[in-house]
């Protein structure tokens, strides 16, 4: 399987090359020249696996530089029930993403937070930290990973990356953004390839210099920058699997069709969806869930992509989603624009200088029709309401995130075909964001035994400004030290 950028360069990489590079040389993102289809026979013989050899059969059609029997071997490593262990109550840890019915057979949580940091990003990233193991190891190479979080994907990389030879860890975060659960989970950590970088600004501003460092292709080869964000293919490959999975846990036979509702801010979720519907999953809807920072529902209601800047960027009590530059919606537009690099690159100019474009006033928006995506927006007394109505109702805690995607798709459940089971994707415990929970049910929210007190460990940050140069010279103090 060769790889393309969405703005054109000429090289067609494989897998274990963009695996460590991130970004394209020219700024694009990476995805496969075609997608694979699954044959009728394939979903036949995949429903009745089990989490790890289903993501061998989805990943081994991506990952075609890697031997067979070596990528098994990593799946096999990686999904398994003591890593994904905090599922909920009465819920099978075996699955690994077990649905959560709150109406049988109708209307389900599909769980993916069961992994270390209780977040959704663990799905992929534990993998990411075992393919890098691997090919760094057989290459003898290390790589120096940059990335930036809004809440969940820094904890994540860090307990992926945490301890692996030949791996540092530069996450940047935005300084007093996230809940004091998820700062602790990144900046309690000791380990000597973890450095966390508070930026006195937001998401944004952090995943800017992300992408600024990644285009200095000089720094980059010679400090051997890599990338863990969902810019990263990997990621998102990775994120396919549980696609399938839910549908097989909805389904009861592959003539019948599912949908999805995904709380979204960077897109790459979402794109996970979209990558396998285009594969042959039957996908009835994609119901995209945004919270005040509703850039994503603006497009999918109008057709123009407006980023905001950092400035208008709301603080919310969904903080993972506080996000007006959705870094994978660029993957989904070279698929609504006909695969066209030439046109993607010119959009992406405009908002690469801060501008916008307009999808319906050129007509390439009418074709998005064909992708079956529907969009909603929830706010912080939508969340407080549907967290009491979801504990009310069905006795189950949901988080302030996965309430977003419960409301989305409550408003947008007459989009969805008579007898469709919809899932939303779960993405995060609710213990991560503890204060809006005692706000809406007056009450302190679960959390594992082995995570008391996480908030009074000692904590090791370096608080910087959003200064590209400023970042720069603290990875080369530390890597020179």
């Amino acid at each position: 399987m060769k790889y393309l950028s969405t703005r054109g360069h000429a090289a067609r990489p494989e897998f274990c090359d963009i695996l460590l590079g991130g970004l394209a040389p020219d700024g694009g993102l990476y995805l496969p020249e075609t997608y694979p289809q699954v044959t009728r026979a394939e979903l036949d013989a995949w429903r009745g696996l089990s989490y790890a050899d289903l993501a061998f059969a989805i990943l081994s059609k991506y990952i075609t530089d890697i031997p067979a029997a070596d990528l098994k071997a990593i799946c096999d490593k990686t999904y398994t029930a003591d890593v994904y262990r905090f599922v909920r109550p009465g819920d099978n840890a075996a699955d690994i993403t077990p649905v959560h019915w709150l109406e049988a057979g109708r209307f389900g949580l599909l769980e993916l937070s069961n992994g270390p940091t209780l977040a959704f990003k663990d799905m992929a990233m534990q993998l990411l930290g075992n393919l890098f193991e691997y090919v760094l190891d057989k290459r003898g190479e290390t790589i120096n990973i940059l990335g930036a979080t809004s809440g969940d994907t820094g904890s994540a990389a860090e307990y992926a990356m945490r301890g692996k030879h030949g791996v540092t860890v530069f996450m940047l975060s935005p300084h007093g953004k996230m809940s004091p659960f998820q700062r602790a989970q990144m900046y309690s950590l000791q380990d000597a390839n973890i450095y966390n970088i508070a930026v006195t600004g937001m998401f944004d501003d952090a995943q800017d210099i992300v992408k600024a460092v990644s285009n200095d292709a000089a720094f980059k080869a010679k400090y051997k920058i890599g990338a863990v964000n969902s810019i990263n293919w990997a990621r998102v490959a990775a994120q396919i699997v549980y696609y399938f999975k839910g549908y097989f846990a909805a389904t009861k036979s592959n003539d019948e069709q599912v949908a999805f509702c995904v709380p979204s801010g960077n897109f790459g979720n979402i794109c996970a969806g979209h990558i396998a519907r285009q594969m042959g999953l039957p996908v009835s809807r994609l119901i995209l869930a945004t919270n005040e920072n509703d850039v994503l529902d603006e497009f999918f209601q109008t057709g123009v992509y407006r980023p905001r800047k950092a400035a208008e960027t709301q603080v919310t009590s969904s903080p993972s989603m506080d996000i007006s530059k959705a870094s994978n919606f660029e993957r989904f537009v070279f698929d609504l624009v006909g695969r066209n690099p030439q046109r993607v690159a010119e959009l992406w100019k405009s908002v690469d200088a801060g501008g916008t474009f307009d999808l319906a006033a050129s007509g390439e928006f009418a074709d998005s029709r064909n992708y079956a995506f529907v969009s909603g927006r929830s706010t912080h007394a939508d969340r407080l309401a549907t967290i009491r109505q979801v504990f009310e109702t069905y006795g189950t805690v949901i988080d302030t995130h996965t309430a977003d995607g419960v409301k989305v798709a409550w408003d947008c459940a007459d989009s969805v075909p008579a007898g469709v089971p919809l899932l939303v994707l779960e993405t995060a415990l609710p213990v991560k964001f503890a204060e809006t929970i005692r706000e809406a049910l007056g009450r302190e929210p679960e959390r594992p035994a082995e995570l008391d007190g996480i908030e009074a460990l000692p904590q090791r940050v370096e608080v910087m400004a959003p200064d590209v140069d400023a970042i720069k010279r603290f990875i080369v103090q530390h890597l020179e030290a």
